[in-house]
């Protein structure tokens, strides 16, 4: 056992606990979440190395032996995904300082994304269900908070649809675990593995396994039931859409990748199917509306479908290979989005609009922030040498392996028109003659650039830098590959 797991949950809840007394004074709240959050970050690198050298860590809360117990797992995937999330929180937080303005922050904004951090970074190491639908309620419930945040009329309004979407998948979550427990007896992963290659998943755990894809699909976003996402993420402030864009879905996304290579992973030829065919319209839906939309945050928002998708190809053709694609992509998307996000956010606030169509010629002003839009362009198209072309190499090549052609086809074509989408606000928001003299500007990226350059810095380095990433994620994507590995760090078979 290692307590250290339990830190990355333990410290912003903590935090959060403590912000919530002090929240009237706007910078003891700021520093306390810069310094909690910091400290969150050099814990979870600690914890990917010490997975990197000594393999799967695991901790037994209540000293209770699993599966009998309420266990947390710090497996290479699980590491990555909170030392990613975490430095996203870090970002966002920074930005805050500058953007989120007084009167949110005094109200308990601090509080809530601590509390965020908390849902997000447990539902990516815990080792049972039922803990995992504990946290997406902790996580829900700070996004609740969250989404409604200074009480505007069009987040008021897309809370309804955000809370009522959500509210229904958490019943249908607690249902799917239920029969699942029904069925097996246990709601611990790795005993579930056991279980279920024992009995060579019969029928009915195939069916309650697509209930988890619903599940998990309806957080994730994927097509069909994404239809809540554009509307709920354009309503709050940009820290919030940056976070929600960032961390939220890719929960889902994580959640749908675990339970179908360590549970669910018997009748591929059903299961895996499935997702690729959703895997491939929810890549379609995205590019479409990301091409359509002249709103930079709803093209930026359209894009997160994109990108759910082209991860969900990787699951489906389930080779090492693309697999190990996946998981770089999904490392890269959390922070490239949240880069963007912030990027467009510094855009609206030099503009007081998020039309694109009365924008024009910010570079003239703000040569920084036009190249570092135009970085972030290219590495989200997958432009070789940055960290999303690797991601996506990785990917259709292992699909091309498994001879899965029209995802392979679906993702070449869907990197052009994203590349189109993103280059289309470079080209009619940065480029052409300043619509704005300087004097005319509404706002100032003052203390904005910081968290941009840091995010995009990771995301260079995560591209050039491959080499050196890259036996951590081929380490994640073995632990996937082969079950067996997770079944007995965790049961110590």
């Amino acid at each position: 056992m290692n307590n250290f797991v339990i830190l990355p949950i333990l410290i912003p809840l903590m935090t959060g606990i403590i912000l919530i007394f002090v929240n009237k004074y706007t910078k003891t709240s700021r520093v306390i979440s810069l310094i909690s959050t910091i400290l969150t970050v050099i814990v979870s690198l600690s914890l990917v190395n010490q997975v990197y050298h000594n393999g799967i860590q695991t901790l037994n809360l209540g000293d209770w032996d699993a599966p009998f117990g309420i266990v947390l797992v710090a497996d290479m995937l699980a590491s990555l995904l909170v030392t990613t999330g975490s430095i996203v929180v870090l970002a966002c937080t920074i930005y805050s300082f500058k953007n989120i303005g007084k009167e949110r922050e005094a109200f308990f904004y601090y509080a809530a994304v601590q509390f965020l951090m908390v849902g997000v970074l447990g539902a990516f190491l815990t080792g049972d269900l039922f803990n995992l639908f504990v946290f997406f309620e902790v996580m829900l419930m700070a996004s609740y908070v969250l989404i409604v945040h200074g009480g505007t009329k069009p987040q008021l309004r897309e809370s309804i649809k955000y809370i009522l979407v959500n509210v229904i998948s958490s019943a249908l979550f607690v249902i799917a675990v239920a029969y699942l427990y029904a069925v097996t007896g246990t709601v611990n992963m790795a005993d579930l593995s056991t279980k279920i290659s024992q009995l060579g998943q019969p029928g009915i755990v195939t069916v309650i396994s697509i209930l988890f894809l619903v599940v998990f699909g309806l957080k994730g976003a994927i097509f069909p039931l994404f239809f809540w996402l554009p509307g709920s993420y354009n309503a709050p402030p940009t820290p919030i859409t940056a976070l929600f864009g960032a961390l939220l879905t890719k929960v889902g996304v994580y959640s749908i990748i675990r339970t179908f290579t360590i549970i669910f992973y018997h009748d591929t030829g059903f299961t895996h199917t499935l997702i690729g065919i959703l895997a491939g319209f929810t890549i379609l839906v995205g590019v479409i509306g990301a091409v359509a939309y002249w709103d930079v945050k709803q093209i930026i928002i359209y894009n997160i479908l994109t990108a759910v998708g082209v991860i969900l190809v990787g699951v489906a053709t389930l080779t090492p290979t693309s697999l190990t694609g996946s998981i770089y992509y999904l490392i890269h998307d959390m922070i490239i989005k949240a880069a963007l996000f912030l990027l467009v956010g510094a855009m609206i606030v030099i503009t007081g609009t998020s039309n694109l169509k009365k924008m024009g010629g910010l570079i003239n002003h703000h040569p920084y922030l036009g190249w570092m839009f135009f970085i972030a362009t290219i590495s989200l198209a997958g432009i070789p040498p940055f960290s999303g072309f690797i991601g996506k190499l990785l990917i259709v090549k292992g699909s091309l392996a498994a001879e899965h052609y029209a995802l392979v086809a679906a993702i070449l074509i869907s990197s052009l028109l994203v590349l189109y989408s993103v280059m289309k606000i470079f080209i009619n928001g940065f480029w052409g003659e300043a619509k704005l003299r300087k004097e005319e500007e509404k706002g100032t990226t003052k203390g904005l650039l910081f968290p941009i350059t840091l995010l995009l810095s990771l995301s260079i380095a995560l591209g050039f830098g491959a080499e050196w990433f890259y036996p951590y994620i081929s380490q994640a994507a073995q632990d996937l590959t082969d079950p067996s590995i997770y079944v007995q760090a965790v049961l110590k078979e």
